[in-house]
């Protein structure tokens, strides 16, 4: 795995670890248990999701300790006029005469719905470093296209945005 990210991502995903082992489990626990009471377990839906939903907290914070073991600390050290670690950075996609405010992240944080791209992303990968006035190429699985980036709003891993889902 050995995704890079920075002590704030490393904290979060230790506050989520310590949540889900103790409030999380044990609710889902108790919620098993009172589902199992309702009868026969072959037709007991309610019992059969409450399993589901306890295991799958398990698997989640087996997920979460093996991202905590495995990552390496990075800090941004970016210039203050390139894009660098969670830069919210007004990019126009040329081809599409379409313009898009997107913050660079660390892997545990993207979210393209919400235009936060990985620093490993076709898009992170293409303009990382650049400044204002730079033109590149970012090569997508479904075709290339060139942005043109027209401003960097300089930011922090202040812990605002959240860890990924799944």
């Amino acid at each position: 795995m050995n995704d890079e990210l920075t002590q704030k991502d490393i904290d979060k995903i230790n506050e989520e670890i310590e949540y889900r082992k103790s409030v999380k489990r044990h609710e889902l626990l108790e919620e098993v248990k009172r589902t199992r009471a309702f009868g026969d377990l072959s037709e007991n839906f309610e019992y059969k999701e409450a399993k589901r939903m306890k295991n799958q907290n398990e698997s989640r914070i087996r997920y979460l300790t093996n991202v905590v073991k495995t990552a390496k600390i990075v800090t941004d050290t970016s210039d203050y006029d390139t894009v660098g670690f969670f830069d919210k950075v007004e990019c126009k996609m040329v081809e599409f005469d379409r313009v898009q405010t997107i913050q660079i992240v660390t892997t545990i944080r993207t979210d393209a719905l919400k235009g936060r791209f990985g620093k490993d992303s076709p898009f992170g990968k293409a303009i990382l470093g650049k400044r204002v006035g730079d033109k590149c190429r970012v090569n997508a699985p479904n075709g290339s296209y060139t942005v043109e980036i027209l401003s960097i709003e300089k930011g922090s891993d202040d812990g605002s945005v959240p860890i990924m889902q799944y």
